[in-house]
């Protein structure tokens, strides 16, 4: 029983997951809601991701060591959680610096300024939170959210080998030459890069990742407000190496197409690399279907879906090209810089998996397969879930929106 699986929050819907289905017309609000069955005792952990499309909470119980699909919502709705950022280098541009000793960013090294945590959009955000975690009866109040990867500094240092305790004194000293703030402004987190099964590694290569502490005092407020403790803030990049690439150490490239910008990231012994994005979306397609087929953006949806029971093959290519050639030329490009560098020259990519609200648009998939001869795939999140096989039909039309969220619930669990 599927039914009207959506909560309605002003002009955003919420799917939801467990209990009875009940309707309640006067206030406006629609449950499907299922029941995942009898439980013993366990952890739950909440993953919930807000994009500028929406947010989305993912509740996951560990039962025996395995993750179990509790429950699970999405609120659509237009939310300003991007920072505007500095101008982008060009992928020229980074080759000619030939810098072996850090991942390529996009934008240049100048983040943008701090978020004012009386921002009045903290009291708006946590009340759709809280809204949301009430709608999908969620039990948990233990959470783990991502940070924007448009906010974070994100980079692979080369040093030489010395003592595990001696490695976050010289990786902060390193990092405080590159940073674009203070360094007492900003959070920083390392993680040693395994050198490669059955090599020899004569450098120690470090992968720094760096938030703004406002942008956590930010997110953070918003969870409280809502109710929730805030256990981990992560990039979206290891989430999605989670959900989508688990115990895959070969090199893989994750596409993540939101509704305002798409992010690629080279994972690669099971680690997230490299990132880099272009302000290309999902919106960008909606506006193309519009314009071209002169429909009313309300329709623009349901034709878009439309469009994705469809063979690739039949959906003309060209009218997307606006769309379609610069992620296939971002993906040549980020390949190219990964490739250069120190270590790297050797690797061979082997895939490329595409997530986000977009990732079933099938003209997408056909013409990456076309430009990169390589496997394309849409990625399954549900995968390392267990849930009822009575819910898949629900569930795999919302998994690459989910990617996320459910990498985040893994956390505490895998």
């Amino acid at each position: 029983m599927r039914g009207k699986n959506w909560f309605k929050y002003k002009e955003a819907r919420m799917f939801c997951l467990q209990g009875e289905e009940k309707i309640n017309k006067k206030k406006k609000v629609w449950y499907t809601m299922r029941r995942m069955g009898l439980f013993h005792k366990t952890d739950s952990y909440l993953g919930i991701d807000i994009g500028a499309g929406g947010m989305k909470l993912v509740e996951l119980k560990k039962t025996k060591g395995r993750p179990q699909l509790w429950t699970y919502g999405i609120v659509d709705d237009v939310l300003d959680i991007h920072i505007p950022t500095a101008e982008e280098k060009t992928p020229e541009a980074l080759l000619k610096e030939q810098r072996p000793t850090m991942a390529p960013v996009t934008k240049t090294e100048m983040l943008p300024p701090p978020i004012d945590v009386s921002d009045p959009r903290i009291d708006k955000y946590a009340a759709m939170l809280k809204a949301l975690v009430k709608g999908t009866k969620a039990q948990s109040t233990l959470a783990t959210a991502s940070l924007p990867v448009s906010s974070i500094f994100h980079a692979v240092f080369t040093m030489p080998k010395m003592a595990p305790k001696e490695v976050m004194t010289h990786v902060m000293a390193k990092v405080a030459k590159v940073l674009p703030r203070p360094l007492e402004e900003m959070q920083v987190v390392h993680q040693v890069i395994p050198a490669p099964a059955g090599s020899e590694q004569k450098d120690l290569k470090v992968l720094v990742t760096a938030a703004p502490k406002t942008l956590v005092m930010f997110y953070t407020a918003i969870f409280q407000k809502a109710g929730l403790k805030l256990q981990e803030l992560e990039t979206e990049a290891f989430a999605l190496e989670r959900s989508l690439v688990g115990r895959d150490t070969s090199t893989v490239m994750v596409i993540d197409i939101g509704a305002e910008r798409t992010n690629f990231f080279i994972m690669d012994q099971g680690l997230p690399l490299t990132h880099r994005t272009i302000q290309i979306g999902g919106k960008d397609i909606d506006r193309t279907i519009e314009k071209r087929l002169g429909v009313s953006p309300d329709m623009v949806s349901q034709i878009k879906y439309d469009m994705t029971q469809m063979p690739g093959t039949v959906i003309p290519k060209d009218v997307f090209l606006s769309v379609l050639d610069p992620i296939a030329k971002e993906v040549q490009y980020s390949f190219d810089i990964f490739l250069n560098q120190t270590g790297n020259q050797g690797k061979r990519p082997e895939k490329i998996i595409v997530t986000g609200g977009s990732a079933f648009f099938t003209p997408i998939i056909e013409y990456l397969r076309d430009a990169t001869k390589m496997k394309v795939f849409v990625g399954d999140p549900w995968a390392r879930v267990v849930y009822q096989d009575g819910l898949k039909r629900v569930l795999d039309p919302i998994g690459p929106r989910m990617s996320v969220a459910i990498g985040l619930a893994l956390r505490n669990i895998v």
